[in-house]
C-alpha cells in the first residue's frame, strides 16, 4: 500500500435521479399541498363557526330582552289581578253595607210610620 492509497478520497457525486427519488419528492409535495388544503378547510370552518356563534349570541340577547319584557308584563298582570280582587272584595263590602243600610232604612220607616200613627190617634179631630 502506498501513501496515496492510504488517504481516503471523497467519492464523486452522481447527478442522477432515479424513480424512487422522484416518487418521494412528489409525495412530499402532495403531502404539503394536502396539509395546506386541510388547514384552509379548518380555518374556513372556524370562521364560519365564529360567524354562527356571533349570530346566535345576538339572538340570545334578543330573547333575553324579550324575556325581561314578558316578565315585566307578567308582573303587571299579576298586580292588575290583585287590584281587581281587592276592588271586588271592596265592592262586596260596599254592597253588604248598602243592604244593611237599606234594612235599617226599612226599620226606620216602620218606626216612623208607627210613631205617626200613634200621634194621629191621640190628636182630637
Amino acid at each position: 500500500m502506498t501513501s496515496e492509497d492510504a488517504n481516503m478520497h471523497r467519492p464523486p457525486f452522481k447527478y442522477e435521479l432515479n424513480l424512487n427519488t422522484l416518487l418521494l419528492f412528489v409525495t412530499l409535495i402532495l403531502t404539503g399541498v394536502g396539509w395546506g388544503m386541510a388547514y384552509n378547510a379548518l380555518v374556513t370552518g372556524r370562521d364560519a363557526n365564529a360567524a354562527n356563534i356571533e349570530r346566535l349570541e345576538g339572538r340570545i340577547v334578543a330573547l333575553e330582552t324579550t324575556g325581561r319584557v314578558l316578565d315585566n308584563h307578567e308582573l303587571r298582570i299579576t298586580n292588575v289581578e290583585v287590584s281587581s280582587r281587592d276592588a271586588s272584595a271592596a265592592l262586596r263590602a260596599v254592597e253588604t253595607s248598602l243592604n244593611a243600610l237599606a234594612s235599617d232604612m226599612r226599620v226606620t220607616r216602620e218606626i216612623l210610620e208607627r210613631i205617626e200613627q200613634g200621634q194621629t190617634r191621640r190628636q182630637p179631630h
